[in-house]
């Protein structure tokens, strides 16, 4: 979505929480058991082992929490097992939206999500709708109060980084999902302090939203997030900065 790092802004004012936290440690949870299923528990021969790890750990997600959710990702320790789903629908004023959900109970998601949807100016639609507005990129943030642009952008372009732009009081990097922890570990191997990093999904075209349906759509969003299963959100919305910060204090 436009916007994604005011977001991530956002949520980590409100992962500040304790109970926030926990849901945000049982999202990442999920999505390490996910990866270790698929790819084994060796995030040196897993490459999205390891971006989840570095997601775990920007949280400060405990150690223990984080080797205990490999274990059940290779079977080492019995869990519940876990289905990996996209849904896609449309919010208030028409923007597209996609979501990544797993979950132990599809039946049961699908409903919840759809009355979330509901509540709030949205309708969940079909599979492929909007799924083609969007890319998968690595993406990275780097505080742009101890760095300046150029700085960042030839380090990161060296290092095979798509793009760099300055967006407010952050320097932004963009990479392919392939390259996304090659620039990550060159960055820090340089001494660059990372505030965050991700694999998510961007639009690669965006709709602007006046300020009403803006702020629905960041409740809807939050609400979303919120829900256990979903592990993502990302929307095709340009919002108005005084309209993140609104939402933010509010």
């Amino acid at each position: 979505m436009s916007g994604h790092n005011k977001w991530a802004n956002i949520k980590q004012r409100k992962t500040a929480q304790d109970a926030k936290k926990s849901n945000m440690f049982s999202k990442i949870s999920r999505e390490i058991i996910l990866v270790a299923r698929k790819g084994g528990g060796n995030p040196e021969t897993n490459a999205a082992l390891r971006a989840i790890i570095e997601k775990a750990r920007s949280y400060n997600m405990p150690k223990d929490n984080i080797e205990r959710s490999i274990k059940r990702g290779t079977g080492e320790i019995e869990g519940v097992t876990f289905e990996e789903l996209t849904y896609e629908g449309y919010g208030p004023g028409g923007v597209a939206m996609i979501l990544d959900v797993a979950t132990d109970n599809k039946n049961r998601t699908v409903s919840e999500i759809r009355k979330i949807f509901s509540k709030l100016g949205g309708n969940l639609g079909e599979a492929g709708c909007v799924g083609w507005m969007f890319e998968k990129k690595g993406y990275i943030a780097v505080d742009a109060s101890k760095y300046t642009e150029d700085q960042i952008m030839e380090i990161a372009i060296e290092l095979g980084a798509d793009d760099v732009k300055k967006e407010d009081d952050v320097i932004e990097i963009y990479t392919s999902p392939e390259n996304f922890l090659s620039v990550l570990d060159g960055l820090k191997a340089r001494g660059i302090e990372v505030q965050n990093s991700e694999i998510a999904r961007f639009a690669q075209n965006t709709i602007k939203l006046e300020k009403d349906k803006a702020l629905t759509l960041l409740k809807l969003i939050d609400e979303l997030e919120a829900h256990d299963d979903v592990q993502s959100v990302a929307s095709n919305a340009d919002i108005d900065d005084s309209v993140y910060e609104e939402f933010a204090n509010s």
